[in-house]
């Protein structure tokens, strides 16, 4: 005989008070982050959050960029939530890169890519894992380089996103010998330039330095 179905009135049913503004802050989250994979995202999200770590979430929607590899790919603002989650460790495990980028529900295929760029197999420096996902957006590697300040700047959103010249310096020098057909004069001459403006600018260099054409051509 078939059990009878359980009522429930609404002061049998206890709902946590957190509840609702855990399930709020998760939508406004998902509706920021357009996961290619609401269910694989969402898995991580709860993960993140149950663990205290840096969720899995953008800062704002991305427009759809005809220049950009928006389909399902990597972005500006998804390389940045891997920035916030992975950028504490100086090196970063393979391992732990490649769940954050299936978290984000983003194609293994392209993060094999951007690893082969430099032949990376083992653990990487972040620095250098980041210079390359900027590498991999597209464009010049002054464009990389501008996708790098707006990610690694202190400065709010829609400042001058300035980052400090050796920290600059660092990722033009790496991007440069991944590029191979960089002379060293080049870079030099560019470095030069942009050390004066830096002199100036406490040390900090911006996109508008070095994308100024008083500048010499990074490449």
């Amino acid at each position: 005989m078939p059990l009878p179905e359980t009522m429930f009135c609404a002061q049998q049913i206890n709902v946590p008070p957190e509840l609702p503004d855990i399930l709020k802050q998760f939508t406004k989250a998902a509706i920021r982050t357009q996961p290619h994979d609401l269910l694989q995202w969402s898995a991580a999200y709860f993960g993140s959050l149950a663990k205290g770590e840096p969720l899995p979430v953008k800062e704002r929607v991305e427009m759809q960029v005809a220049t950009q590899k928006t389909d399902s790919g990597l972005t500006p603002g998804l390389l940045k939530v891997l920035h916030k989650q992975l950028s504490e460790k100086v090196t970063v495990e393979i391992t732990d890169l490649q769940q954050k980028w299936k978290d984000l529900c983003l194609p293994e295929e392209q993060l094999q890519s951007i690893l082969e760029l430099d032949n990376i197999q083992d653990d990487i420096k972040w620095l250098k894992f980041l210079s390359l996902g900027c590498s991999a957006l597209g464009g010049s590697i002054s464009t990389a380089l501008k996708y790098a300040c707006e990610i690694l700047t202190e400065d709010p959103e829609g400042g001058a996103a300035q980052i400090p010249f050796d920290t600059f310096t660092y990722i033009y020098k790496y991007l440069a010998h991944i590029d191979g057909d960089i002379s060293e004069m080049q870079i030099d001459s560019a470095l030069n330039t942009l050390q004066s403006d830096a002199e100036n600018q406490n040390g900090m260099i911006q996109p508008r330095n070095f994308m100024s054409p008083n500048c010499p051509p990074l490449s």
